[in-house]
């Protein structure tokens, strides 16, 4: 990742948004990391992975809860339900 300090960014904004758009760029002020600046597609990309990542995540905690987990009563609801639809 390229990197550019706060004054280089302001006198040289062109190359900064240029080189944006090929790969994410580092803005440091007082020679620590200040800001990123990446381009739209990759911003957008970014999020839509992250929320790909954040969906497995809760799909695998819902697989692993429903594996690990039993109803308390539940063989009494189902006899109950059985003797409700059978009258």
């Amino acid at each position: 990742m390229k990197s550019y300090t706060l004054t280089q960014t302001r006198n040289q904004h062109g190359e900064v948004f240029d080189k944006a758009t090929v790969e994410p760029v580092l803005i440091t002020k007082q020679k620590r990391p200040s800001h990123v600046i990446l381009s739209a597609e990759a911003y957008r990309q970014l999020i839509a992975r992250l929320e790909e990542l954040e969906d497995l995540n809760l799909g695998s905690s819902a697989e692993t809860a429903l594996t690990q987990s039993s109803m308390v009563g539940s063989q009494d609801f189902t006899a109950t339900l059985e003797q409700l639809a059978n009258g």
